[in-house]
C-alpha cells in the first residue's frame, strides 16, 4: 500500500523538521537564576555543572552576554546567607533582600528582560519547609497561603513580571490571585502556577545550590507523590479554576504523561514545565561518561517536552540553547 511508505516525507533536513507542530524557539527559555544577599558573589555550585549563585552586583556581568544572544525571560531564585530565618519566613520580602534588589537590578539595567521570581518559603524559614508549621511540626496551610500571597505581592510591587509559587500549599493561587487584584496589579503580574509539582529525587542539586533541604522530615505531605496522576490532575484544574496565568508540571521528562494531561485540561493557557536540577545534571553526566552527545540529547529531551504540549521550558540549558539555536 501507498500509505505503508513513510520515509519519503522526512529524507531531507528541513522536510524533518515539518514533522513537529512546534519546534525550539529561544523565547520558549526561562533561565533559572540563583540570587545571594552577598553582592559580589560567584560562587560555583558543584552538583550543577556551568552554574553559580550570584550577587546583585555581577548580575550585568553575568546576564548581559546572554540578552545579547537572545535571552527573553528569567526566574529568580533567593539564597539568603546572611539573615535571620523564622517560622514564618520573615527574610523573603525583605526590600533589601536578594530577590527584591535583583528584580530592580535587572530591571533597570535590561527593560525588555521578562523577570519572573519563584515564591517559597523555604529558603528564609528556620525549619527549611515551604509553609507554616503545626506545633506538631505539620503543614497550618490557611496561614502559609496568606503568607505566600505577601511575598509575592512584594516581588510583584517591586516590579516582577511574574510571580510562580512552588510551595504547594491548598489555596496559595487564589490567595496570591485576590491580593494581585485588590492591590491593582491583577492586569500587571503574570501568575504562574507550579500546579503538578512532584516529590522527586531530581531536586538535589536545586537544593544543593538553593540551601534549602528541610532541617526535619521531608515534603511528601505536600508535594504530589510520583504515581499521583489523580491528584496531578485535579491540582491543575483547581489552580485554573483559582486565577493561575500559566500551568506548570515539575520535574519534566519523568512527567511527560501529566505535561500531557495539562495541556488537554487546560488548553487555553500557556503550559510550562521545569527540567530541574537532577535532570540538567543527569544529561551532562550520561555525556560525561560517554553515552550520548550532551547536545543532542538536551534537544531530546526539551522537544519531547515540547511535543507533549508545552510552550514554555525552565531549563539550565538555556544559555547553551540560545547559541545552538543560531546554528
Amino acid at each position: 500500500m501507498r500509505s505503508s511508505v513513510l520515509q519519503g516525507g522526512y529524507q531531507h533536513p528541513l522536510s524533518r523538521s515539518w514533522q513537529a507542530r512546534r519546534s525550539l524557539t529561544k523565547s520558549m527559555f526561562m533561565y533559572p537564576i540563583f540570587i545571594t544577599d552577598e553582592a559580589q558573589a560567584r560562587v560555583e555550585i558543584p552538583s550543577l555543572p556551568g552554574q553559580c549563585r550570584w550577587g546583585v552586583d555581577r548580575l550585568e556581568e553575568f546576564i548581559g552576554p546572554l540578552v545579547k544572544k537572545g535571552l527573553k525571560s528569567v526566574i529568580l531564585f533567593g539564597v539568603p546567607l546572611d539573615c535571620e530565618k523564622d517560622g514564618k519566613g520573615t527574610p523573603a520580602d525583605d526590600p533589601n533582600g536578594p530577590v527584591i534588589l535583583a528584580i530592580k537590578k535587572l530591571q533597570s539595567l535590561y527593560p525588555s528582560l521578562y523577570i519572573a521570581c519563584d515564591v517559597c518559603l523555604c529558603e528564609y524559614t528556620s525549619h527549611g519547609h515551604c509553609g507554616i508549621l503545626h506545633e506538631d511540626g505539620t503543614i497550618n496551610s490557611p496561614p502559609s497561603a496568606l503568607r505566600i500571597a505577601e511575598v509575592a505581592l512584594s516581588y510583584a510591587k517591586a516590579g516582577a513580571h511574574c510571580v510562580a509559587p512552588s510551595d504547594m500549599m491548598d489555596g496559595r493561587i487564589k490567595a496570591i490571585k485576590t491580593a494581585l487584584i485588590d492591590n491593582g496589579l491583577g492586569n500587571k503580574c503574570t501568575l504562574m502556577s507550579y500546579s503538578a509539582k512532584f516529590a522527586s529525587a531530581l531536586y538535589g542539586p536545586f537544593r544543593d545550590a538553593a540551601g534549602s533541604a528541610p532541617s526535619f522530615g521531608d515534603r511528601k505531605c505536600y508535594q504530589l507523590p510520583p504515581a499521583g496522576k489523580g491528584l496531578a490532575r485535579r491540582a491543575i484544574q483547581r489552580d485554573v479554576g483559582e486565577g493561575a496565568d500559566i500551568i506548570m508540571v515539575k520535574p519534566a521528562l519523568p512527567y511527560l504523561d501529566i505535561i500531557q494531561d495539562a495541556a488537554a485540561l487546560a488548553p487555553d493557557h500557556p503550559l510550562a514545565c521545569y527540567q530541574v536540577s537532577g535532570e540538567f545534571a543527569m544529561i551532562h553526566a550520561g555525556a560525561k561518561a560517554g553515552v550520548y552527545d550532551l547536545r543532542t540529547m538536551a534537544f531530546e529531551t526539551t522537544e519531547s517536552m515540547v511535543r507533549a504540549g508545552c510552550t514554555l521550558i525552565l531549563s539550565y540549558f538555556t544559555p547553551q540553547f540560545l547559541e545552538w539555536l543560531d546554528e
